[in-house]
């Protein structure tokens, strides 16, 4: 059955941070379905294999498309997003940027290669290709403080590079100012979670979501709900451990608070049943660095707010 879009956010319509301050383009009404044209995150500056990264503008990268404001968000209160679909176009690129990545003494740098979608395989080149995985990088709301460039992450969201973001993925963002004010873009076609070369296959789309709005109830950092389990997230600078850490606080916070897990039982819990990820793990890199904890729908925990 089609989807009935009732709005549209053209790719043009873009933000370069999250803050405090953020105007809306767009408000609707709790259970509207938006569709969001979004941009690469080099934001159209590179086309084929001989635009290099050191070529570009780097004020001009991970654009994200609105923000939309949904009525009736107020703080204290989750704006929940569903993404209903993830759509890439034809080609994108990755690239090996210098002095990024845990392989960067040993390749060439810059490189960028270009990568066709046919159907649902990527193709690298004639002898690589492998599953399309569609997901966006940058998805996050309005800040209770300063403005944070698009290209980090934290508390509002932002440049999460969660691969577990797209079709059917529902995430709840703490919102801190009225309407939410929900922005998103850097797609990507396919991207691993350590994302070591510092880029996925980069590339632009269209994605739908529809919007709503969870009263009285939210979490520190995003949270994410998927058919089989929900995720906990949290960041921090180039310290893995720290935001692990701070990653299992927000899980035992929302089992404890939620679902009336003990603290010791919570403890347990996420050792024995849970999954720990990792996003933003090229190193060095300037940016945070994301832990997340999958949490099982079982029937103590079947969603991360009661």
């Amino acid at each position: 059955m089609a989807i009935a879009i009732e709005h549209v956010v053209t790719r043009d319509q873009i933000v370069w941070g999250f803050g405090p301050e953020m105007e809306p383009v767009l408000e609707v009404e709790p259970g509207a379905v938006v569709r969001f044209e979004t941009n690469d995150c080099f934001t159209g500056q590179i086309a084929s294999e001989d635009d290099l990264v050191t070529e570009i503008d780097f004020n001009r990268v991970n654009s994200a498309t609105g923000p939309v404001a949904v009525k009736g968000a107020e703080p204290g209160d989750s704006l929940v997003v569903e993404l209903l679909e993830v759509r890439p176009a034809k080609t994108g690129f990755a690239t090996i940027i210098p002095d990024f990545g845990q392989l960067i003494g040993r390749v060439s740098s810059p490189v960028t290669k270009v990568f066709r979608v046919e159907g649902d395989t990527v193709h690298m080149n004639e002898r690589i290709s492998f599953p399309l995985r569609p997901m966006v990088g940058v998805v996050g709301v309005a800040t209770d403080g300063e403005t944070i460039a698009n290209g980090w992450a934290g508390r509002h969201g932002g440049n999460l590079d969660d691969h577990l973001h797209g079709p059917g993925a529902k995430l709840y963002f703490p919102v801190r100012r009225p309407g939410g004010m929900f922005a998103v873009g850097d797609m990507h076609a396919s991207m691993g979670d350590g994302e070591i070369c510092g880029t996925g296959v980069e590339i632009a789309g269209e994605v739908v979501a529809r919007f709503d709005v969870l009263k009285g109830k939210q979490a520190t950092w995003p949270v994410t709900e998927l058919p089989d389990r929900w995720v906990a997230h949290a960041t921090a600078g180039a310290d893995f451990m720290e935001a692990l850490e701070l990653a299992a606080e927000e899980a035992a916070r929302l089992l404890v608070d939620q679902w009336a897990f003990t603290i010791e039982e919570a403890f347990i819990f996420l050792s024995v049943a849970c999954d720990v990820g990792i996003c933003q793990a090229c190193r060095p890199s300037p940016f945070s660095t994301i832990a997340r904890v999958a949490v099982p729908k079982v029937g103590a925990t079947p969603r991360p707010f009661a």
